[in-house]
């Protein structure tokens, strides 16, 4: 360690934690949590997660980097997975503490495909089992606790509850303690490194996501447009695109009444998050392949890692 990473604190602690695991285990919920505010879209669809988020959070002498990432997924046939497989796959790269995320009682190919991408690690791996408090029967934990220590050689293993922040506070402090002595790279009262229009087309692709459930593919994506302030009001203008016209007359519903619903929902999130009065107007255009053209990811950002 140069001179200039040497810390005045020798309690000081800081360094880059990558939340791993495949689809729908729990990770964005997990990184929302910790950090005490909504930075990673969530639901019950997989796939919510496209981008690597970064999100902050400094405790004392310790500041932990959480880059959220998309679930890994086994097939790669379309450009949009294999970005996202690629998104995942790069955050693995110079982190200094791995979370490794399963779910509850399930073990499933797919897990077994994330743990084998952890083999080549050499950084801490701790092994998250969420969603602890859905079991049904509470006396196969242990025994199941047992079967994953066998897998490979966690630093720790922690039952918890992501939603429910049933014991993040042990998770927190593991990730403290595996993280090297280091001044703090970022302010302490900075949370994520993502820009307001990111964030903002996150909060649009999540109440599409929540409001559709399984009538609408994963092809959405969300471009800003315009985002300017006049006074105190925040102007913001997004593109919803979708690859087929029928997708778009589902997303508009009958008279636009779900595309006024979801952004009035968008809006309380952003005045929320921007501590401002928002002026939203969506639009909804048809792309037609663009979730397996790599191009049209790239133009997106999302396969730029």
């Amino acid at each position: 360690m140069n001179d200039l990473m040497q810390p005045e604190d020798p309690n000081s602690r800081c360094g880059f934690v990558a939340i791993v695991g495949r689809p729908n285990v729990g990770k964005s919920t997990l990184l929302n949590h910790i950090l005490g505010q909504k930075l990673s879209i969530t639901s019950r669809k997989p796939q919510t997660t496209r981008h690597q988020v970064l999100g902050i959070k400094t405790e004392g002498p310790v500041q932990a980097i959480y880059v959220d990432t998309p679930g890994m997924h086994e097939d790669e046939p379309r450009a949009l997975n294999r970005a996202m497989n690629k998104a995942a796959s790069s955050a693995l790269i110079d982190v200094d503490v791995v979370v490794f995320m399963v779910d509850q009682l399930n073990w499933t190919s797919a897990d077994e495909m994330v743990l084998e991408k952890l083999k080549r690690l050499t950084c801490p791996v701790i092994l998250a089992v969420n969603k602890v408090d859905r079991l049904e029967k509470r006396e196969l934990l242990l025994p199941h606790l047992d079967m994953l220590s066998k897998k490979r050689e966690f630093a720790e293993i922690i039952p918890l509850s992501a939603l429910k922040e049933t014991n993040l506070e042990p998770l927190e402090q593991a990730v403290g303690r595996f993280l090297p002595q280091s001044v703090h790279f970022y302010p302490d009262d900075q949370v994520t490194d993502r820009s307001e229009r990111f964030m903002a087309a996150e909060m649009v692709r999540e109440k599409i996501t929540r409001q559709l459930g399984a009538e609408l593919p994963y092809s959405v994506a969300v471009e800003i447009e315009e985002f300017k302030r006049q006074g105190n009001t925040l102007h913001i203008s997004a593109l919803i695109l979708v690859e087929r016209e029928g997708q778009k007359k589902i997303l508009i519903g009958d008279k636009g009444e779900r595309m006024r619903r979801i952004g009035q929902e968008a809006r309380a999130d952003m005045e929320r998050l921007f501590d401002s009065k928002v002026m939203l107007r969506l639009w909804v255009k048809v792309k037609r392949g663009w979730a397996d053209s790599d191009r049209a990811l790239k133009s997106l950002g999302m396969n730029d890692f």
